[in-house]
């Protein structure tokens, strides 16, 4: 069982992972063409279906399964998952962030959305770099497990 549900934590982390690198690549082009009415209208559309129906059930199958991993990997690793070292408390603390950095992707949209937003493009070229950066993180404590 411990496998299959690894299997789906997995698939269902690489799309949550896909609206994570391509939303904010969205709201670059979106910011910076605020003035072309016709793309901002096709963008707006996109951007509400990435995060509404694909972002949201990925975020939800990559949490309820990761949490379903830390109850099974007392069984299948006989080790309780407080006892596991410290890269597994902080895959959990960069993880929380990632949650935080998607609600505000919500934010974000819904501004967008409504017009109000004044962040510029630059500003969301940067900000598209945090997914990146919190990825290499994640692995990197889950495969190499550092402390």
């Amino acid at each position: 069982m411990f496998e299959w549900v690894l299997w789906f934590h997995i698939i269902s982390m690489v799309s949550w992972f896909a609206v994570l690198f391509y939303l904010p690549r969205a709201f670059v082009y979106h910011a910076e063409n605020a003035d072309n009415e016709g793309f901002v209208k096709v963008v707006k559309v996109m951007e509400y279906k990435l995060y509404k129906y694909i972002g949201i059930p990925a975020f939800w199958a990559t949490l309820l399964s990761g949490l379903a991993l830390m109850y099974l990997a007392t069984e299948h690793y006989g080790v309780s998952i407080f006892a596991m070292g410290g890269w597994f408390h902080a895959k959990l603390l960069f993880v929380a962030i990632l949650i935080g950095y998607f609600f505000s992707m919500g934010y974000y949209r819904k501004q967008l959305e409504n017009d109000s937003c004044t962040k510029s493009g630059k500003f969301f070229r940067i900000y598209n770099e945090g997914p990146t950066l919190l990825l290499l993180v994640i692995v990197a404590m889950v495969i190499v497990k550092p402390f």
